[in-house]
C-alpha cells in the first residue's frame, strides 16, 4: 500500500484516463475492535464498485473484464493489519493503486475520467510530512515522515551504503597519517553524495528536513553539503542503522515543539485578519471564499467534519450522512480547492478555533 503522496504522483494520479477510472473510498480503523469490520466493509464496497461497473453501458466488455481484474489485483494488496484512517482504491484499465490515509474518507464508489484525488491531497496535508536523514562514516537513510511514524524510504539511491575498510590503512597508519573517519577523504565523498542525492529528493517532493547523526557527522555536512545546512540538526548516533520507532523517538519532540509553533502562529494571524475584515468562518463561509480563490491561509481543526448538501443557492445546507446528493467530503473538497489556488493550508488541533466552528480562512481581499 502506498503512504507518501508527492507531487509527480498526484500529477501523475490526476491526469484523465479511459472512462472509467474506478475510485474506490472507504473507512478504516487502526485498533480493535473496530478493525474487525474492516475485511467485511471493504469487500462490499469493492463488490458496489463491480456492480457499478457491470450495469453501466459505456463500459465495453473487454474493459469491464480489465477492470475487474484490476479490482482484485488491488484487494489482494490490502494489508489490513496496518490499516490507518481509512483506503483508497484506484483501478483504470490496465493499471490499479491501493492508498492507505491517516485520514478518515467517506464510503464511496466513483466511475469518472479521473481518479478523486481531494481525499488524498487533505490527508497528506493533515499529516505535515516531513524528511529524515540518518548520516554515518558507512550508510545513509532516508525516512519519510507523518503522523506518528516514520518509514524507511527507498529513493534517489537511499539507502546509501560503504565498506569502512580502508586499503591503504596499514600503509598511512606505518607513516602516521591515518584520519579519524570523518576527516577521511573518503568520508567526505560519500556525504556529499548522499547530500546530493537529497538534494534531488526535495526538488521532487519539498519538506521539512531533520538531519540526525554523530556531531562530528553533522558538522561533515555542514562543511561538504548544501541542502542539508538548512535541515534541523539531531546530534543522535546510530539511526542510519536504527529501527522506526528509535527514529520516530529522537524526531517526535522537535515535530510536536514544531506543531505548537505553528498552531501559535496561525491563531496569530487568524486574529490579525479579524481586524483587517479579511477573516471567514463556519464551511459555508468558508466555501463561498474558497470556490472565489479568495482564501491566502485555510486553518482546519484535525478531525473536523460536516456533511452538506449545495441546493444551488447561495449557501451549503446541512444534511445527514447518506442523503441523496449529499457532499460527505466538503472540508477535503475545501482543502484541495485550497491548494489548487495557492493557498497555504494549516491543520491545527481540535478546539483550536474556537467560535470558528472547525475551519476558518485569512482572505487575500
Amino acid at each position: 500500500m502506498e503512504h507518501a503522496l508527492s507531487p509527480a504522483t498526484l500529477t501523475m494520479l490526476r491526469r484523465p484516463r479511459p472512462y472509467p477510472a474506478v475510485s474506490v473510498l472507504t473507512p478504516t480503523h487502526r485498533r480493535e475492535p473496530d478493525n474487525a469490520q474492516d475485511p467485511v466493509r471493504l469487500r462490499n464496497v469493492v463488490a458496489e464498485a463491480k456492480k457499478q461497473i457491470e450495469s453501466d453501458p459505456a463500459v465495453t466488455r473487454a474493459r469491464r473484464t480489465d477492470l475487474v481484474q484490476q479490482l482484485d489485483q488491488a484487494l489482494a494488496e490490502v494489508d489490513l493489519a496496518h490499516a490507518e484512517e481509512g483506503l483508497a482504491i484506484f483501478a483504470a484499465p490496465g493499471e490499479h493503486q491501493v492508498w492507505s490515509l491517516a485520514r478518515t474518507v467517506p464510503e464511496r464508489v466513483v466511475l469518472s475520467d479521473t481518479f478523486l484525488t481531494r481525499n488524498l491531497v487533505a490527508a497528506q496535508v493533515s499529516e505535515r510530512p516531513f524528511w529524515v536523514l540518518a548520516v554515518s562514516a558507512d550508510r545513509v537513510t532516508l525516512w519519510n515522515g507523518g503522523a506518528e511514524r516514520v518509514t524507511e524510504e527507498r529513493i534517489g539511491g537511499f539507502p546509501r551504503t560503504r565498506s569502512l575498510e580502508d586499503p591503504n590503512a596499514e600503509r598511512k597508519e606505518r607513516i602516521g597519517d591515518l584520519p579519524s573517519t570523518f576527516r577521511d577523504e573518503r568520508t567526505k565523498h560519500f556525504v556529499r553524495d548522499a547530500d546530493t542525492a537529497m538534494s534531488a529528493v526535495l526538488r521532487e517532493d519539498p519538506r521539512p528536513l531533520y538531519v540526525t547523526g554523530e556531531t562530528a557527522a553533522l558538522s561533515l555536512l555542514d562543511e561538504v553539503g548544501t541542502v542539508t545546512k538548512d535541515a534541523t540538526h539531531i546530534p543522535h548516533g546510530g539511526l542510519a542503522h536504527g529501527t522506526p520507532d528509535a527514529v520516530w523517538q529522537a524526531v517526535r519532540p522537535l515535530i510536536s515543539a514544531e506543531e505548537r509553533r505553528d498552531t501559535d502562529a496561525v491563531a496569530r494571524e487568524l486574529e490579525s485578519a479579524r481586524g483587517r475584515k479579511e477573516f471567514a468562518a463556519g464551511v459555508d463561509e468558508v466555501w463561498q471564499n474558497a470556490s472565489q480563490g479568495r482564501v491566502r491561509l485555510l486553518a482546519v481543526e484535525e478531525n473536523y467534519r460536516v456533511t452538506v448538501r449545495d441546493d444551488g443557492g447561495d449557501h451549503l445546507v446541512p444534511a445527514e450522512s447518506g442523503d441523496l446528493d449529499a457532499r460527505e467530503d466538503i472540508v477535503d473538497e475545501i482543502v484541495e480547492q485550497c491548494l489548487e489556488t495557492g493557498a497555504d493550508v494549516r491543520f491545527v488541533p481540535d478546539g483550536s478555533l474556537g467560535d470558528a466552528k472547525g475551519i476558518a480562512g485569512v482572505l487575500r481581499y
